[in-house]
């Protein structure tokens, strides 16, 4: 980040205002009031960058499916969440503040999901804490979901299902409390020598937390050595 001597306007009155400038995106200029808070942000759109400007947030995730009614049932059970729109051809549903999170879409023509062809690999979901996401695996575990793969990658604690088209969703909570630590991890010799993580035990680790063991001890992962895929990849 970088500052520059710029010349602003707001009405008839105009000054000149040493603002920090991000080189990457110089097309986003501050008009600004004569107190000094913002008034508008006007963008150049002729302005050449060093990048693509990044989305605020992804927003949602559609999949096609020959099998809607159980698929629409599965995600509202697993999420949640609710329906907010359905009809006999697709269903939005939601399970926080946005309209909808996942969309279903029930295509004609729409062929069985193949598991080694090309595509979206798996959706991930976060939770604020360990406790919170072994829960959402007890509850799915009640409702007749069982998990596909618990796994401590390093950066995150993971479980993994499949829904019913074949599709692979993973559930988390972030090892790190600081983004920038789990980057660190990343670049360790730990994870280039096992970037896939070690398996655990959810029911194992519920009983270490009911025992009193604190939810930063079990993040932190096992050391197994080199790996690879589990064989259902």
């Amino acid at each position: 980040m970088k500052s520059c001597r710029t010349w602003v306007a707001n009405g008839n009155f105009k000054f000149m205002l040493n603002l920090p400038v991000d080189t990457s995106h110089p097309e986003y200029q501050l008009f600004f009031h004569r107190d000094g808070t913002s008034d508008k942000m006007v963008i150049d759109f002729n302005a050449t960058s060093d990048r693509v400007v990044s989305p605020s947030k992804l927003a949602h995730v559609v999949l096609r499916t020959n099998n809607l009614q159980e698929m629409v049932t599965y995600y509202t059970t697993f999420l949640g969440g609710q329906v907010i729109y359905e009809n006999e051809m697709l269903a939005f549903i939601s399970y926080d503040e946005e309209h909808h999170r996942i969309a279903i879409l029930g295509a004609p023509g729409t062929q069985p999901k193949q598991k080694t062809s090309c595509g979206l690999e798996h959706i991930a979901f976060t939770f604020t804490s360990l406790s919170t996401l072994l829960l959402s695996y007890r509850q799915r575990k009640q409702k007749g979901i069982p998990p596909l793969w618990p796994v401590n990658h390093g950066p995150t604690t993971s479980i993994y299902y499949r829904d019913p088209d074949g599709n692979m969703i993973e559930t988390q909570v972030d090892n790190f409390d600081d983004p920038d630590a789990a980057t660190e991890f990343m670049k360790s010799e730990h994870f280039a020598e096992n970037p896939i993580g070690a398996d655990f035990d959810p029911e194992d680790w519920i009983r270490q937390i009911s025992e009193g063991k604190p939810e930063a001890a079990l993040k932190i992962r096992e050391e197994v050595g080199p790996r690879g895929l589990p064989d259902f990849f």
